[in-house]
């Protein structure tokens, strides 16, 4: 499934002790810190600048709603650079990411016009007909319209709807309880942070408050869905920046996603570059309910989805070489 993770939005590597000729000891610490708490072992810094990014299983967890991939790239230039052309991307541009509204702020004006496709019919249809697969509290769904169309009542509605939650915050969302299961993206949140402790300590104190606000309309499996984001972003050690992209609320689809990204100065090749570490995470009820082959199946296709959009970041911003 797409998360913005989706942000389409929205995009590591370490050495052993051995380094490449063509690399700078500058990168020891970058290396060494990406080691301490990925699952990256002993990649090849050279094949990362100049090929695919690397997209692998994260940490197993134990809660069967959780899944995680890990991804690992190296671009030419420095990771400031890095970090403004992920802020700037705009991943509307490509239709397979299914995004097909996002705008930065709480502005939800846009709803108003969003086109008349077979996703956003779905979500209008949901919303007339109080669908219990609607993820809303009991309060909002006391207040849900008729309509056939997203235009008028139906996206009046979903405006109020999303300009509460975004006054709210992440941690102060109002339960998804509209079914009678009461649950919360920000304990969603802490979750899939808490399930892997060494990423937890990494970006210890990254995520609060509001962040910088933006929404967005997707297509999940030929559905709508309407999500509203956070970004992050602070300077670290040795050069490096971090930041978080975190959807904390969705009206279907997910219960909540987390995206983190390090990114460290290296040199590789006589050539500043910046050595990029993604770490996607997910909660999901459909996860929760998937066994076997079907969650290697879901998480196959997780690593597939961030590979994708990582792979048109990259040329869109160019970040291949």
């Amino acid at each position: 499934m797409e998360t913005n993770l989706i942000r389409g939005t929205r995009c590591l590597v370490a050495m052993a002790a051995t380094l490449f000729s063509s690399a700078s000891l500058v990168q020891a610490d970058p290396v060494a810190e990406l080691e301490s708490f990925s699952v990256f072992e002993k990649p090849d810094l050279a094949q990362l600048a100049t090929g695919d990014a690397k997209a692998v299983r994260g940490v197993p967890m134990s809660n069967p709603r959780f899944i995680s991939v890990q991804t690992a790239w190296v671009s030419p230039g420095s990771p400031a650079q890095q970090m403004e052309a992920l802020r700037r991307w705009n991943p509307t541009r490509h239709p397979e990411l299914n995004i097909i509204l996002h705008a930065n702020g709480s502005d939800f004006s846009q709803l108003q016009k969003a086109p008349d496709n077979g996703a956003v019919r779905a979500l209008a249809a949901a919303t007339s007909s109080k669908s219990s697969n609607l993820q809303i509290s009991r309060d909002e769904a006391a207040k849900l319209p008729s309509g056939t169309t997203m235009a008028g009542s139906v996206a009046s509605f979903w405006s109020s709807v999303l300009s509460a939650r975004a006054g709210a915050g992440p941690f102060g969302q109002p339960p998804y309880d509209h079914t009678g299961e009461a649950v919360r993206a920000g304990e969603e949140i802490n979750g899939l942070l808490r399930q892997q402790p060494k990423i937890q300590k990494q970006f210890s104190g990254l995520i609060g408050g509001k962040g910088e606000q933006y929404w967005e309309l997707l297509e999940l499996e030929s559905k709508g869905v309407l999500a509203l984001g956070a970004f992050y972003n602070r300077s670290a050690a040795n050069g490096s920046v971090q930041t978080a992209d975190v959807l904390y609320y969705a009206s279907g689809g997910f219960y909540a996603a987390v995206t983190l990204y390090q990114m460290w100065p290296v040199d590789v090749g006589g050539r500043p570059s910046t050595l990029v570490w993604r770490g996607d995470m997910t909660s999901s009820a459909q996860i929760g309910q998937a066994r076997g082959m079907e969650r290697l199946g879901s998480e196959s296709a997780m690593m597939k989805n961030v590979s994708r959009a990582v792979r048109l970041f990259r040329r869109d911003t160019g970040g291949n070489r």
